[in-house]
């Protein structure tokens, strides 16, 4: 083994155990994104293939997710692996993915008006954000998307919630891609859903449970007809 290689796994694990620390530390909360590679490796004065080292053993302790795109986040302590669902073969797959987001993101939203933050509401609020700036420009961000809805999860304050939201990440990419493009094909689609994003989210921040539940459910029943009701 060469030294250049003992050397940079001797600092991938002083970088390891410093976030490991920081982890079970509460430093960060869970959920919460870690710097990036560039940010970390700044921090530590190491050069990035050994922030990827040590951020690999991180994922291998189960200490850390990674979302595509998206950065590394922190794993809520005592869950080292997410729920595991299998490949989305067929459209039936989709179709049962909406049915069963249907009984359990409604009342995450109706719980979310009950027990929000002002920091979980402005998670959500960043994410609302991401998707107007998108629909401005035309345009479709899943990964905004899928924000959205996993922080209400996370605002609902329970790990269960926000566990099933990430197991099925995967599952519900497809799902808002094709929606996305179902979408566009219209000339006020993405308008039009973007207000249902809004009006959730004004829901959850009023405390008005039932209304943030029914329109959840209207939203997601909406967007699993669109992709799969003739339309006129």
């Amino acid at each position: 083994m060469s030294d250049s290689l003992v050397g940079r796994r001797s600092l991938a694990d002083t970088v390891f155990e410093r976030i490991q620390r920081s982890i079970k530390s509460g430093a960060y909360a869970v959920d919460e994104r870690l710097p990036t590679e560039h940010a970390l490796a700044s921090e530590f004065q190491v050069s990035r293939p050994v922030i990827r080292d040590a951020l690999q053993r991180l994922r291998d302790q189960g200490l850390i997710y990674s979302r595509r795109g998206a950065g590394s986040f922190v794993r809520e302590q005592g869950v080292r692996e997410p729920l595991g669902f299998g490949q989305m073969e067929n459209l039936s797959d989709l179709q049962h993915c909406y049915d069963f987001r249907l009984t359990i993101e409604p009342e995450a939203a109706a719980v979310a008006a009950r027990r929000h933050t002002p920091e979980s509401l402005q998670k959500i609020r960043t994410a609302l954000n991401l998707l107007r700036d998108a629909t401005n420009r035309q345009a479709h961000r899943a990964d905004a998307d899928f924000m959205f809805h996993l922080s209400i999860a996370q605002a609902a304050g329970n790990p269960y919630f926000v566990t099933a939201m990430q197991a099925l990440e995967e599952h519900i990419a497809v799902g808002m891609r094709l929606h996305g493009l179902s979408l566009k094909s219209t000339t006020d689609g993405l308008a039009r859903v973007l207000v249902e994003h809004a009006d959730i989210l004004a829901a959850i921040a009023a405390s008005d449970a039932e209304l943030a539940h029914n329109l959840m459910r209207d939203h997601l029943q909406g967007s699993r007809d669109r992709l799969f009701l003739p339309q006129r």
